[in-house]
């Protein structure tokens, strides 16, 4: 069945039934040819006892004519008799044939005789022995002797015999012989045939090869060219197809890798997604954002209390933050660049259709974390709005104060002198607004210089004391400073800029503390990331600082509860610049403070 199914066993099976009906159709058309050749025995048999008839009854004294008849019968198969039917019983009559005497009515029924005896010609067939088969079958033909004149007045008989054996040897030989031609036809078209399809499928069998090592990406092989012809001249095409495809191959390759190296070298996400929402690609810093954030929960709704965490990124759908977006894109075919948050983060994406045929297969999305840049433009806007904010009062007040003294409002001298001190502490409290500026761009663009040495630090505190002792008395405060005296405290440190963290601390102490309380300025010995350190600690007894506060102290410009501050309020910049200073020395700062039990700043400074 295999041989059947293949395209040699086709062709030959095709080759085959095309010799076949061609011989049977010239079977059919040969056999009656051949029986027409060969005509009706009987009636060649009758038509020479006709002419035999005529004349020997004119040569019967010539003995060698009719032994030459004799002989030329033989040939044929042939033999004749000269009957006389003068006695009274013709059936009688002597025959004689292949060397073995009959009698007439062996051949003749009564019938055939009266009509042989009434001078009519008279045919039979008859067999000499009854086993004889085909080989023993004869046909007789009895012919009254013609006389002289034409008339059949001679009681004489012509009995002409011949064999059926002869004639049905000759058709049989020529229709076995057809036979036999047609056998060996069938055998030499079987042979050529297959012949001719080896030469044909085995470059086809060479085709299918290559076309197996194409499948397995060796484009690289080729097919042996064998011949000239149409197939020889497929082999030479597929050859050069393959040389295109090589190349198309190769070039698709470095433009896949060329791609595939951009998206990897983007600092950016880049996810693909098909029309059911599901990864059919993603860059490496797409998959550390989709592990990032398969970590996280996201609401079901609103009326749930439930959250669905997603599956690892290799496997989950798009997720939720980008669901609305991709719904949006493809069902409005068309771009759309947005920001999302997620969690604390905010993300900046650019969402595209993909297209296959004019028909949108899916989405790309690119991702940028852009919290950085969102936090930094919110710091932006509100600096902008707190140093407006911040420098309107003193100018207003300026501006009013001076107004006042422009246009003699203030009749008298300690009015004016009243006026004239307003005008240059706002004057002062601008400065320092400006100089805190300066300083806190300094700070976090670089630019501040620090000159790092080594300070004892009780030498330090000890001098910071003095400095606030007569401030703090001032406010009915108690400065009391905690140090031992055993432990000796050094730290590489910019003194100037540390003063300065200490006394925005301790400024800020004295505006949060009521009289009668007290301020506690201690330092010793820690551990900083797993090195010794030195901290230095500011505690107040002030009304603390509420927990919503603290983790904004530190920012620009932020102030808490501005009831709780004492006199002139501060620029709101003295802690963001603290922090910068102690950020720079390689510290720490922390705060600790509950509202009603006072605040507790914390130093940290590396010894090394």
């Amino acid at each position: 069945m295999t041989l059947l199914r293949s395209v040699v066993g086709k062709l030959w099976m095709t080759i085959i039934a095309l010799v076949a009906v061609v011989l049977i159709i010239l079977g059919l058309f040969l056999f009656p040819i051949i029986d027409a050749t060969f005509p009706d025995q009987a009636g060649n048999l009758q038509n020479m006892a006709d002419k035999l008839s005529r004349q020997i009854p004119s040569h019967l004294q010539e003995k060698g004519y009719v032994d030459a008849i004799i002989d030329l019968l033989e040939s044929e198969e042939a033999s004749v008799n000269l009957i006389s039917l003068d006695h009274a019983n013709p059936g009688q009559a002597a025959v004689t044939l292949e060397g073995k005497q009959y009698h007439l009515g062996d051949i003749f029924n009564a019938k055939e005789l009266g009509t042989l005896q009434a001078g009519k010609k008279v045919s039979a067939s008859f067999s000499i022995t009854k086993d004889a088969g085909d080989g023993g079958k004869y046909l007789a033909i009895a012919s009254p002797m013609l006389t002289a004149e034409g008339g059949t007045g001679s009681k004489d008989v012509l009995l002409l015999f011949q064999s059926k054996k002869s004639l049905e040897n000759t058709q049989n030989y020529v229709k076995w012989l057809f036979a036999l031609v047609s056998i060996a036809g069938f055998l030499l078209t079987t042979f050529f045939a297959f012949f001719l399809i080896y030469k044909i499928n085995r470059p086809l069998l060479e085709l299918k090869r290559i076309a197996n090592h194409f499948i397995r990406g060796e484009y690289g092989s080729r097919v042996p060219v064998m011949s000239r012809d149409e197939i020889g001249e497929l082999g030479t095409t597929f050859n050069l197809m393959g040389e295109q495809l090589e190349e198309t191959i190769r070039d698709l390759s470095h433009q896949k890798e060329n791609l595939a190296s951009v998206l990897r070298s983007m600092a950016d996400a880049v996810i693909s997604f098909d029309v059911d929402g599901r990864i059919i690609f993603m860059n490496p810093e797409g998959e550390s954002l989709l592990v990032e954030w398969s970590d996280l929960h996201w609401d079901k709704g609103a009326n749930e209390e439930e959250s669905e965490v997603h599956e690892p990124a290799a496997y989950q759908l798009i997720p939720e933050p980008l669901q609305a977006v991709f719904q949006q894109v493809v069902k409005e075919t068309k771009e759309i660049a947005t920001k999302v948050h997620v969690k604390d983060g905010v993300w900046s994406l650019v969402m595209a259709p993909l297209y296959s045929e004019d028909m949108v297969r899916g989405a790309v999305v690119v991702l940028r974390d852009v919290t950085e840049e969102y936090r930094l433009d919110k710091l932006r806007i509100d600096f902008v709005a707190n140093v407006s904010h911040e420098l309107r009062t003193p100018l207003s007040m300026l501006q009013g104060y001076s107004e006042a003294l422009i246009d003699d409002i203030a009749s008298t001298p300690e009015e004016r002198q009243e006026l004239a001190q307003i005008i240059y502490d706002e004057s002062l409290r601008m400065g320092r607004l400006v100089r805190d500026l300066l300083d806190l761009a300094k700070m976090e663009t670089g630019n501040l210089e620090y000159h790092f040495h080594d300070i004892d630090i009780g030498s330090f505190l000890r001098r910071i004391h003095r400095k606030f002792s007569a401030y703090c008395k001032e406010h009915d405060i108690q400065l009391e400073l905690e140090l031992d005296e055993d432990v000796k405290l050094f730290a590489k440190a910019d003194e100037d800029r540390l003063e300065q963290v200490l006394t925005n601390l301790l400024d800020n102490a004295v505006r949060h503390t009521p009289s009668g309380a007290a301020i506690h300025l201690t330092a010793g010995l820690s551990i900083l990331r797993g090195d010794r350190a030195v901290f230095l600690e500011v505690r107040d007894e002030g009304q603390g600082i509420p927990a919503e506060d603290l983790s904004y102290i530190f920012e620009r410009f932020y102030k808490a509860d501005k009831a709780r501050t004492r006199g002139s309020s501060g620029t709101g910049l003295g802690l963001a610049i603290a922090k910068n200073i102690v950020d720079a020395h390689k510290g720490s700062i922390q705060v600790k403070s509950k509202v009603g039990q006072g605040t507790t700043f914390t130093l940290q400074l590396p010894l090394a």
